[in-house]
């Protein structure tokens, strides 16, 4: 039984390490054996702008006068914004904008941000189609970067660099700006090696030749990329296209949006599990397991550490001092989400704070997954006006 014990605890220590550390490792190892580069050059395709909204009054305006000042050639740009039956003044503010080429398309009933992206590619004119959130402000050159991509014949989707602003430098905010920074880490050399396996959904292009109508629950920032890769196709990622949003800086509202699009992601991963075989995927099968199966496989890999670890404690001093090594780490991330209420940042515990958030999210998701919840609506989690 003991020989058993450590076996497991020390297997559990291994899927851990390797999610994080390890797999990152293997990604830098591997795009720098085996880079795939893409072919890029200046072009000018038609674009069309899908800006899906529910209640988007606050920003749309905001975010339409961007756009419209994005550095492109006009007459090859056409925006459309998407209402998922909107209830506030979004269609009006869209609509107030028809004398500058705005299209407004509001859904007949209310179906979700996926089932309003594919209703609008169907109107969709251009050769690429980009999507965007109503809150996501765009730099000027994000379109010319962006398309110089789809010269490369291989390329079926293009997603460019979300950069998250904390304002109100919140303890989440702050942890949600550092796992980001994580995140972007594992883009860029995912790109290089083969695909990503998930975009952002505030900035991504797709070939309009290449998009596939998606199912009305899907997170349809994540599936794209595997959808272009069922194609023969890939998703790659243009840093130098920059667009900017602003975090959450409550954690229940940073947990809800993470259980949604989590939850989301499950039901993605079932539905597309023979993409997660080696022999028809290749690599891509190892980036999708690594990034996301094993990344939300990381909180049951913990709870059996901890059980396995409580179980070994008496063996000697080390088991001991892991296990209040492991105790000690989840009473900061509480003491942590107790000050954050309390409206006080401490900078040590932040991290600590964020890991027990996004790995709460990740159990009460397969929760919600396994009991059949599936999400299609979304509500905008919002802080504040801007």
């Amino acid at each position: 039984m003991e020989i058993l014990l450590k076996t497991v605890f020390w297997l559990s220590i291994a899927a851990v390490v390797y999610t994080y550390i390890g797999y990152p490792l293997l990604l830098f190892i591997l795009s720098g054996a085996r880079r795939r580069p893409t072919v890029a050059a200046d072009c000018a395709p038609s674009v069309s702008i899908i800006i899906t909204a529910y209640n988007e009054e606050r920003d749309l305006a905001t975010k339409l006068r961007n756009t419209l000042e994005l550095d492109y050639p006009k007459d090859k740009i056409e925006i459309i914004v998407a209402s998922d039956c909107s209830s506030d003044a979004t269609d009006s503010i869209a609509a107030s904008f028809a004398t500058k080429g705005v299209r407004l398309h509001r859904q007949p009933q209310r179906l979700g941000k996926t089932a309003a992206q594919n209703a609008a590619v169907e109107l969709a004119n251009g050769e690429i189609i980009l999507f965007s959130d109503a809150t996501t402000l765009y730099r000027p050159d994000v379109l010319k970067r962006m398309v110089r991509n789809f010269v490369d014949e291989s390329v079926g989707c293009v997603a460019g660099q979300l950069i998250y602003v904390d304002p109100s430098e919140s303890g989440v905010g702050h942890g949600a700006v550092s796992y980001w920074s994580y995140e972007v880490f594992l883009k860029r050399h995912e790109s290089r090696v083969r695909s990503l396996i998930g975009v952002s959904g505030c900035l991504y292009a797709v070939r309009r030749c290449a998009y596939v109508p998606l199912y009305h629950e899907a997170c349809s920032d994540f599936i794209i990329a595997t959808k272009m890769v069922e194609q023969g196709l890939r998703a790659v990622y243009e840093p130098g296209a920059i667009c900017e949003e602003t975090t959450n800086n409550k954690t229940d509202k940073e947990l809800a949006m993470r259980v949604r699009v989590i939850t989301q992601t499950y039901n993605d991963l079932w539905r597309h599990r023979h993409m997660m075989n080696p022999f028809r995927a290749g690599i891509y099968a190892l980036e999708l397991v690594s990034h996301k199966v094993m990344r939300y496989l990381v909180p049951f890999f913990l709870g059996i550490l901890l059980f396995t670890n409580a179980l070994l404690v008496k063996q000697s001093f080390f088991y001991t001092f892991l296990m209040i090594a492991q105790v000690a780490c989840y009473a900061l991330a509480l003491f942590g989400y107790l000050l954050e209420r309390a409206g006080v940042h401490v900078k040590l515990l932040v991290l600590p704070h964020y890991f027990l958030l996004a790995n709460t999210a990740a159990v009460i998701a397969f929760y919600k997954f396994l009991s059949g919840e599936r999400y299609a609506r979304w509500e905008p989690i919002r802080e504040g006006s801007r």
